[in-house]
């Protein structure tokens, strides 16, 4: 069997020829391994924390520094013995060569690939000295650049392009520039006489439901050799075996499992997340075990379902799970740290909750980041969480030749076999936005053209003989993942921003034609894999990258201009500020109001975008992830949960929005002219239109009943603020999909109608919910009047709200309407963990929310017109 000798004690690093880490010759040992430069001299203080204040940019020299880790590790007899000894590299950050005993044995230039080589003819019984020597990447790329050309790029440096690194750690828009370097995955030895090299489990579910599972063995050498198959159930227990005849290094077998007798794998919320164990025992002719390997499987059937629509131009783009059509809400997922090697498997464990808790069922890995460590997907098929995954290709033009496209070839067919096995995995594409950077800039971009002799590498966007040709081939040739070219991609000749195909970065709410969000239902596409709006992280985490500096401590200030890296951040944010708030300008407030208004924006997107999924047929919108889950650093960006893992309000008003049911409603304003007067701008009335939905995802129709109340903000009494009460309603929500459940005027419910501009509408409140049989609230929507900065909200004191606190229980209720309420401790010290925010109350319908950590402090709760505006 192999033995394995891990390398991970003993290591040291220097700044080769001395500088501002250490003296030239000084070798500082390391405190964790796997590590990186700005790890160890942030832990040793011999640099500032890139994630306070200005020190960003008190660090860049680390990324133009040539660096070097060293280590020694003993090898005895046994080990060198073996047929083969060979050193593993599970990744390098990003250009090294690797040293054993003063032997080169490699030069390294792909982070995202491991390296296995053959170094018994070096090593020796005793001691070995290990050295990786790590050259700057970036003057790297820049010579690259120099010689292949510079390409154009949305993000960052442009000589990125031609480095196979995390591409985000170049600068983004929500991100520093912090360049790392270092040995960021294992290191180990391997002794060996022959090993499993690949083990593939295909599955395959017809639609049936019955499934056959392929495996298929190759060693690491051309040996005869036999080999048992055991798949086992969770508990261990042997549900089938069987022995495979191992010739010239290769051996299959098939095990076939009627419908049912096996039970299937589901996304979170339709299902339990079944997994099975493929157990491979290797031996040789005479039964002398040679090696093992054991890899975890889910059974399930997944599609992508391109079909025409009902009623609408252009096919679905909906993910199928064991014959079940999906809604996916979900997010985008960035690399959680600019420092990898310092996300623990608690640290990835606590993210991925957080998304399940959230009523989230898909992630998408985006193509700037990395493919990430194995503990990741393990943790998706654990919790149910459907994965998106990107080549790591983001917004650029990038190159095609030989070289570049050896290390792409290596790269892709690498992760590819690390990760087919995992029934998460749902789809991959090829690069992020690099088909609309092609569009933008009018590179070569002929969609009609699919002739498998055009040679792209001659065109003006190279990188599409990747997107088209090698990363498919390789894709296809290795797994049975569904390929998708790009991110967004529409397909059938259209581009990339049609909404009728493919999937869509919706991005004209913020960035391009800068869209009031209340326009998500014209923005719609059939599945929109980017949308979002910033806001402010927790006043806990801004006052991390204040720092010591107060004077620092305002929105405008500095410190908090670098700590958003958004293009016009200032513009954007103030433009939906003031077209919906009457705000404040203290940090405090300015935190609180960009947070509802972020909470607002996406809660609404998600409202909207339900009500498109309208069952088998009518998959007018399949999907919606939202830009993004996390952060990489303490920062202001489109983030739900910042650095800390501290949700904004907007994971909440998104949770409300993805829960089994919901309930929404739109209200618009119809202007009628006056028969009489055709060409008046006088004579007219204006009604408000209002329609309320219901949504379903669960697969059985559900019988709940419709209680619509309205209420009257500015009432002259609280006995008043009632104004209308719809009869209860008995309705049936269709399974899987939306139900329209009323459609009339405003009028009926109380508002009057308005024949001039100068007729104020009263601010009603309207107030939906559904309730199951036995009175218990499934879901719930208050529909207020907008821009709310037209609001007079009342005086704080006229508003009867009260919090009444018991243990970790805050029970909220109040006698007129209040939105958008945010809670936290009075005391401002440690954060509580709260179950929902971005609240909406009505009279007569009380709130309880839990609050872990609130350790008997008192609770102080902000909400539009709370006085401080």
């Amino acid at each position: 069997m192999p033995s394995i000798l891990p390398i991970h004690k003993n290591w040291s690093f220097t700044q080769v020829g001395g500088g501002e880490a250490n003296a030239d010759g000084e070798w500082i040992p390391v405190s964790q391994f796997p590590t990186s430069t700005h790890a160890e001299l942030i832990k040793l203080k011999k640099i500032p924390d890139p994630f306070v204040g200005l020190h960003e940019w008190d660090v860049q020299w680390l990324g133009e520094a040539v660096w070097a880790f060293k280590t020694t590790f003993d090898v005895t007899e046994k080990e060198l013995a073996a047929p083969n000894v060979d050193l593993v590299f599970e990744g390098l950050d990003t250009n090294a060569v690797v040293e054993l005993n003063g032997h080169k044995l490699a030069e390294t230039n792909n982070m995202f690939v491991s390296y296995r080589l053959p170094a018994k003819e070096h090593l020796k019984v005793g001691t070995n000295d290990l050295l990786l020597t790590f050259p700057s990447s970036y003057l790297i790329g820049k010579e690259l650049e120099a010689a292949h050309g510079k390409g154009a790029l949305w993000n960052g440096d442009s000589s990125r392009l031609h480095v196979r690194t995390a591409q985000y750690r170049y600068g983004w828009d929500w991100g520093p520039v912090l360049l790392t370097t270092g040995p960021w995955k294992p290191v180990y030895l391997e002794a060996y006489n022959v090993r499993i090299d690949d083990l593939r489990v295909s599955t395959k579910v017809d639609e049936s439901l019955a499934a056959v599972l392929d495996v298929t063995i190759a060693l690491s050498s051309e040996v005869s050799a036999k080999a048992s198959v055991v798949l086992k159930g969770a508990s261990g227990k042997a549900l089938k075996t069987a022995d495979v005849t191992i010739s010239k290094g290769k051996g299959s077998t098939s095990f076939e499992a009627k419908a049912g007798e096996l039970e299937l794998w589901w996304p979170v919320g339709n299902g339990k997340q079944v997994l099975y164990t493929v157990d491979v025992q290797v031996a040789d002719e005479g039964g002398k075990p040679l090696d093992s390997k054991a890899q975890k499987i889910g059974v399930r059937r997944l599609r992508i379902v391109q079909d025409p629509l009902e009623g609408e131009e252009g096919r679905s783009f909906v993910f199928e799970v064991n014959n079940v059509r999906i809604f996916c809400g979900g997010s985008n997922w960035i690399p959680a740290d600019s420092f990898l090697t310092n996300i623990s498997d608690d640290r990835y464990r606590a993210w991925l909750q957080l998304m399940v808790d959230g009523n989230q069922n898909m992630i998408r890995v985006w193509g700037g980041g990395i493919y990430e460590p194995d503990i990741f997907y393990d943790l998706c098929d654990e919790l149910g969480l459907l994965v998106w995954q990107d080549s790591m290709f983001g917004c650029g033009q990038y190159p095609a030749y030989d070289d570049y496209i050896k290390r792409v070839e290596v790269e892709t067919e690498q992760n590819i076999k690390r990760l087919r096995h995992h029934p998460s995995l749902a789809i991959w594409a090829g690069n992020n936005e690099d088909y609309q950077v092609a569009e933008s800039l009018k590179l070569d971009l002929d969609y009609s053209d699919e002739d498998p002799k055009s040679d792209f590498r001659k065109t003006t966007f190279p990188a599409r003989h990747i997107y088209e040709r090698v990363l498919p081939s390789i894709i296809n040739e290795h797994s049975d993942v569904f390929y998708h070219r790009g991110s967004p991609y529409s397909g059938y000749g259209k581009v990339t921003t049609d909404r009728t195909y493919g999937d869509l970065h919706q991005w004209n709410v913020w960035h391009g034609s800068q869209e009031p969000w209340h326009n998500w239902d014209q923005l719609s596409g059939r599945f929109v894999s980017e949308f979002g709006m910033q806001g402010y992280p927790d006043i806990r985490t801004v006052d991390y990258w204040v720092g010591d500096n107060k004077a620092e401590r305002y929105p405008q200030s500095r410190t908090m201009n670098n700590h958003n890296k958004a293009d016009g951040f200032e513009r954007r944010l103030e433009l939906y500020l003031m077209e919906n708030f009457k705000h404040a300008f203290d940090i405090e407030s300015y935190v609180y109001y960009t947070q509802v208004m972020q909470a607002e924006t996406l809660a609404s997107a998600y409202r909207l975008w339900r009500r498109n999924w309208r069952g088998k047929g009518k998959e007018y919108t399949a999907g919606a992830l939202v830009w993004q889950i996390n952060d990489c650093w303490p920062v202001t960006s489109w983030a739900i949960v910042d650095y800390f893992l501290r949700p904004k309000p907007a994971y909440f008003s998104i949770k409300r929005e993805l829960r089994p049911f919901t309930v929404g409603m739109t209200r618009k304003e119809v202007i009628t002219n006056s028969p009489n007067h055709p060409n008046t701008r006088v004579h007219f009335t204006s009604d408000y239109s209002l329609e309320i939905w219901g949504t379903n995802s669960t697969l059985q129709e559900k019988t709940v009943t419709l209680d619509v109340k309205t209420f009257d903000l500015n009432a002259s009494d609280a006995s008043k603020v009632l104004v209308y009460e719809m009869p209860h309603k008995e309705v049936k929500l269709a399974p899987n999909a939306s139900t329209e459940l009323f459609k009339g005027s405003l009028v009926e419910f109380g508002q009057p109608l308005r024949t001039k501009q100068s007729d104020v509408p009263r601010t009603l409140i309207v107030s939906a919910r559904l309730l199951d049989s036995d009175g218990t609230v499934l879901a719930r929507y208050a529909n207020w009047p907008e821009p709310f900065k037209f609001v007079h909200f009342p005086a704080p004191a006229e508003l009867g709200f009260k919090i009444a606190v018991d243990g970790d229980s805050v029970t909220l209720s109040t006698d007129r309407p209040l939105k958008g309420i945010v809670l936290d401790v009075a005391d401002g010290g440690e954060e509580a963990k709260w179950s929902d925010q971005a609240i909406d109350l009505v009279p007569g319908d009380p709130q309880t929310v839990t609050a872990k950590g609130l350790n008997g402090r008192e609770v102080k709760a902000r909400y539009l017109g709370d006085g401080t505006a």
